[in-house]
């Protein structure tokens, strides 16, 4: 296998950002404190759930076959083969992996004990996140969609959970995408749209976060609260944004 420029930079803060977005995922009870929910019994009170971006989770595939919670995963990527996705993800859980191991200093090691049991828990998210993944498609569980569009009807889903995406690579979208997307989010659910973290991958708050919070609630009339989470890996991400029309 050809060896890959790592694609890191520092920015002023002397921080890392990544420069691509990873096909990295997470497990199901990563998701619970990511995103505020209890405990299983609560996620059994939304009778469809969406995850967006989905990536490389566990989460639909443990929360469908599981605890027979319907949810949907949708992502870019998710008209590929089994294979091409197993080994984009290997070979991204030791991007980011990496990424870690470089300024550990940025994180709290209080879930994690190590960047092994790091690697760990992002390998046994793959792992089940594959074996669900063909089942998943033909069962329209696993959609390919792209924000800021999304292939559903108006309030298709009662909970919307959207992770690591939208402020964490907020370096490399412009305002209007952030925005457009949210709105998309907002469209398709008819309860309440969950967004985690708060923060881009250098750790630093999103910069526009005033901004897009007085447009949604001006001009499309969306409530937002920040919510303290139970989770918190990279030092400040301990909060999400619930988002209601």
């Amino acid at each position: 296998m050809d060896e890959k420029p790592d694609n890191f930079s520092f920015g002023n803060t002397n921080r890392f950002q990544l420069d691509r977005v990873a096909f990295y995922g997470r497990t199901l009870s990563e998701y619970l404190k990511m995103f505020h929910i209890d405990d299983i019994y609560r996620l059994k009170r939304y009778n469809r759930i969406l995850d967006c971006p989905s990536g490389a989770s566990s989460f639909v595939a443990e929360a469908n076959n599981k605890y027979g919670v319907n949810t949907v995963g949708c992502d870019p990527l998710f008209d590929k083969d089994s294979r091409i996705l197993q080994k984009q993800g290997e070979e991204d859980i030791e991007y980011v992996v990496k990424r870690v191991s470089l300024a550990p200093n940025l994180y709290n090691w209080n879930f994690y004990s190590s960047t092994d049991e790091l690697r760990n828990y992002r390998k046994l998210a793959l792992e089940h996140f594959i074996s669900d993944y063909n089942l998943g498609r033909e069962s329209k569980r696993y959609v390919k969609a792209e924000l800021p569009k999304l292939p559903f009807d108006d309030k298709s889903f009662d909970l919307v959970l959207s992770g690591h995406f939208l402020f964490t690579y907020s370096h490399r979208f412009e305002f209007s995408f952030i925005l457009s997307s949210i709105l998309e989010l907002v469209r398709v659910c008819s309860r309440e749209v969950r967004i985690y973290p708060l923060q881009t991958s250098s750790s630093e708050p999103y910069e526009h976060m005033t901004d897009l919070l007085n447009t949604l609630k001006i001009q499309y009339g969306i409530t937002h609260h920040i919510v303290l989470v139970p989770f918190e890996f990279q030092k400040g991400s301990n909060k999400m944004l619930s988002l209601t029309h």
